[in-house]
């Protein structure tokens, strides 16, 4: 690429998603290709936005996040991935990174999806990679997994694919996030840090557990009658099959060798106050990812009766009221 082409600053925008069928298990760790394909809600509530600049007179990459200069571990890790959006590019030039995170990491909440989006997305602006959406969500992928389906707003499938190159492991919007009027409740139980990463887990339980081949398939069968549900706007279906697919991803950690588990106590008891309000005639239903917060799928006119109801536990700290939220966008500077 000519030196003379312009090297502009490039600032994205990117927020965090839900998965209502869970991304669980590898079948290539370093190309982040899934054993199962998922479907997700990204959330209008928590955000990444990061700015790049790809810059001549740089020795090294320098990465600021949360407006402090990011310790060696995470800077290596910003540089590593940045070195395959370099070699795509056919440029050399180290980048200015500066990213803030609307997420509250701090209480437990996964910022990796739209960190990475974000990141992508502002990267491959930045050094002018000439790209479609479904390629960068194939970029974003590389970073973390669950990343690829927060380039899109709404309601998002990612593609696990069959080739080995991962060229056919993709993410696309099914539905925008006007789509349908629902609420995604993000209750906070707890800001420990896990004893055990998702990538760990995960890895743990695809090589040891022997629930993981069946959570395979059974993860095929439950996308297929969520997006049916999807369809038809059929919420009591989706709010099922959600709540079912996340329990069955959770019973594949408890047969791994050792077993683990990321639910703690108020977990149990979120979850038995949404099958109370679902046995007062009130539907809700929750889901988790590999952490102890649990998200309470609910529809618009049910909203504060059941953020009011979940408050009444001692264990919850705080709740976040999110919809359907959109996907990557670019800030003027």
């Amino acid at each position: 690429m000519p030196e003379h082409r312009k090297f502009e600053q490039v600032t994205a925008k990117a927020h965090a998603n839900i998965a209502l069928i869970k991304y669980w298990g590898k079948r290539d760790e370093e190309l982040f290709l899934p054993m199962n394909s998922s479907l997700s809600v990204t959330l209008d509530k928590f955000y990444t936005e990061t700015s790049v600049q790809f810059c001549g007179k740089l020795k090294k990459d320098v990465f600021i996040f949360n407006n402090n200069i990011a310790d060696e571990a995470e800077t290596n890790k910003v540089s590593n991935y940045l070195n395959q959006i370099r070699k795509m590019a056919g440029v050399e030039r180290y980048a200015m990174v500066q990213s803030v995170n609307h997420v509250p990491t701090a209480a437990g909440f996964a910022s990796s999806a739209s960190g990475y989006a974000a990141l992508a997305s502002a990267a491959v602006r930045a050094i002018d990679l000439d790209i479609d959406q479904k390629k960068l969500t194939q970029v974003a992928r590389i970073g973390s997994g669950s990343a690829c389906r927060s380039i899109y707003g709404g309601f998002v499938e990612w593609t696990k694919g069959d080739l080995e190159d991962g060229s056919d492991c993709y993410a696309r919007q099914l539905e925008n996030e006007d789509y349908w009027d629902l609420s995604i409740l993000a209750i906070q139980l707890s800001a420990e840090e896990k004893s055990l990463s998702s990538r760990a887990g995960m890895k743990l339980t695809v090589d040891t557990s022997p629930y993981y081949e069946l959570w395979v398939k059974e993860a095929g069968k439950d996308l297929a009658t969520l997006k049916d549900a999807l369809r038809h706007k059929d919420f009591e279906q989706l709010g099922q099959v959600t709540e079912s697919n996340a329990l069955k991803m959770h019973a594949t950690t408890l047969g791994a060798n050792p077993p683990h588990w990321y639910w703690e106590p108020g977990t149990i008891s979120v979850m038995n106050q949404v099958r109370k309000l679902r046995d007062s005639g009130i539907p809700a239903y929750f889901t988790m990812d590999a952490g102890p917060n649990v998200f309470v799928l609910c529809q618009q006119r049910d909203k504060e009766v059941v953020e009011q109801t979940l408050l009444t536990l001692k264990e919850v700290q705080k709740i976040y009221v999110c919809q359907p939220g959109p996907g990557v966008s670019y800030l003027a500077k």
